[in-house]
């Protein structure tokens, strides 16, 4: 049963702020090969550190308004010191989405797929502490289109026959 995000998304946000760990299914496409959407589970938890790069986080994006669930791909700070988070899919091949630390409904803590095996560590760092597959994914952008082609075509397929 597929339940609207805008009922969804709040409900998600109210357990959150009791303390408490929460599993759905995103849908879509965007976090590809990372996250399958409708079949991959994510399970939440309130956000209680500093946001850093790589982490993938449920927010709120003011305009034009919707939720997303994408990657931290850096930190900007204006000249009054602001911060403002800037995501993007793993599966996007541009396009970002902007957002500030209170848009934040939670932080993805484990990526499952629907047999329960752990698919992929929830945090894929960027530079000296990333793992080298998230590593090598962030620097393989301009070549993204063919890597994701390949993959819908050939992995996807065997996988979820």
């Amino acid at each position: 049963m597929k339940i609207d995000n805008d009922i969804l998304i709040p409900e998600l946000a109210r357990l959150l702020s009791e303390g408490k760990e929460v599993r759905f299914t995103p849908s879509g496409v965007s976090m590809r090969p990372f996250i399958e959407g409708d079949r991959d589970s994510v399970i939440l938890a309130p956000l209680a550190r500093p946001a850093r790069r790589g982490d993938i986080l449920l927010v709120r994006v003011p305009a034009p308004a919707r939720y997303v669930l994408h990657r931290l791909i850096r930190i900007e700070r204006d000249a009054s010191g602001a911060e403002t988070l800037v995501l993007q899919g793993d599966g996007n091949l541009c396009g970002e989405e902007r957002c500030r630390r209170e848009d934040v409904i939670g932080i993805v803590m484990r990526i499952e797929t629907p047999s329960g095996k752990r698919k992929a560590p929830c945090r894929i760092c960027f530079w000296r502490t990333q793992p080298a597959r998230g590593r090598l994914w962030h620097a393989l952008l301009p070549c993204r289109p063919f890597l994701l082609k390949l993959y819908r075509h050939t992995i996807l397929k065997w996988r979820y026959k």
